[in-house]
């Protein structure tokens, strides 16, 4: 059941926990909570997002897409929706995006801690082979087609086996470098993630990433779902 503080805003982070739906301000359509991002109004009085869900204050929520987020920056949709004058920036799209890529790096370092996280090539190479499977494959972005074509075969050859192996994400929407950031090790270019619930949050967190890159895109639904 859709929980509505009114037609815009909700009461704070910790009120209405059941509520899993929401409006987007812009569009008015009602969509789950995950395909969202929630703004809000900081003490200075300027509009930031609300990645993770847990900031103070009244919220109003957007559909995760860049475009959207620029589209209500256009229309002022925040003071409309606040009803009070807010600073919006220019950047806000751009600085929404940094956010979400800074909540999955943070997400990632939390797995790495809990021994989730698995790096390196053959190391890698030996987690896909494993009969425990793992539960997502990383790609940096920029990595050599080679190592990506090569790991990839693994889990294909795996797929034909194991049901389970279909099921696992293949993340490719962070540079080398910021993976580095997240592990503490330089030249990062492959992982893997081990079944946990700090490896679930990172991929979920990389979805909304996707999502937010992508929505624009017809077919963004689904592979923001298939591959992170």
């Amino acid at each position: 059941m859709l929980a509505m503080a009114d037609h815009d805003l909700d009461h704070g982070p910790r009120t209405e926990k059941s509520a899993t739906m929401r409006m987007c301000a812009v569009s008015r359509e009602v969509r789950p909570i995950d395909q969202l991002i929630r703004f809000v109004v900081a003490p200075t009085g300027e509009v930031i997002a609300d990645v993770k869900r847990k900031l103070p204050g009244r919220g109003l929520w957007l559909s995760a897409s860049r475009r959207t987020v620029a589209e209500a920056v256009r229309r002022h949709q925040f003071s409309r929706g606040f009803k009070r004058d807010v600073r919006v920036a220019a950047t806000l799209p751009d600085d929404t995006e940094a956010l979400l890529v800074r909540s999955a790096l943070e997400a990632l370092a939390m797995a790495a801690k809990a021994g989730q996280v698995v790096s390196g090539f053959g190391k890698v190479e030996d987690a896909l082979s494993q009969r425990e499977r793992p539960s997502g494959l990383i790609h940096a972005s920029d990595a050599a087609p080679d190592g990506v074509r090569k790991l990839d075969a693994i889990l294909r050859q795996r797929g034909g086996k194991d049901e389970d192996s279909l099921k696992i994400s293949v993340v490719t929407a962070l540079r080398s470098a910021e993976l580095d950031l997240a592990l503490g090790r330089s030249n990062v270019i492959h992982a893997a993630l081990l079944a946990g619930p700090a490896s679930k949050t990172f991929l979920s967190r990389c979805q909304l990433l996707v999502r937010y890159r992508m929505a624009d895109d017809d077919k963004t639904a689904d592979a923001a779902r298939n591959s992170s």
